[in-house]
């Protein structure tokens, strides 16, 4: 009995209960993998230098403050579609199939066009594949610190 319960214990951590433990968002009814993006070196540093991205996974920005943010490509290899959310995580901005840019400080930003505290980074081609409106909410898993 103790074998088949360190088997278990070792397969579920080596398989799908691993993802269980990795921060998650929803939105409109799917559910993404997200690597979080929580302080400036990462927000910085975000989907730089990725040859691809699941199409299940993402990143999530989360700032400090809600203010109005501007998100650009530099050194990013994958086209994206940029989201923007308020402090109730509602959809106030969405900047869509988004092009790679190697023109480093010269790739032009791409805005909210209201006040946002969450931006989440998806493959290009996501938010037309959700039918996304403004106003969609975005789902947290209970490991995401969310605005205070």
């Amino acid at each position: 009995m103790q074998r088949i319960a360190l088997f278990l214990l070792v397969t579920c951590s080596l398989s799908a209960c691993a993802d269980a433990r990795q921060p998650w968002v929803e939105l409109a009814g799917h559910r993404y993998t997200v690597e979080l993006a929580k302080d400036d070196a990462e927000r910085a540093r975000g989907l730089m230098f990725r040859d691809a991205m699941a199409a299940d996974r993402g990143m999530l920005f989360i700032h400090d403050v809600q203010e109005p943010q501007a998100y650009w490509m530099k050194n990013t290899k994958i086209p994206l579609d940029i989201l923007y959310f308020d402090n109730d995580r509602k959809l106030v901005s969405q900047q869509r199939d988004v092009p790679p840019c190697s023109l480093g400080d010269g790739c032009p930003p791409y805005p909210s066009n209201a006040p946002a505290r969450y931006v989440l980074e998806l493959n290009a081609g996501q938010a037309e594949k959700l039918k996304l409106q403004d106003g969609a909410v975005l789902t947290f898993a209970p490991s995401i610190p969310q605005a205070k």
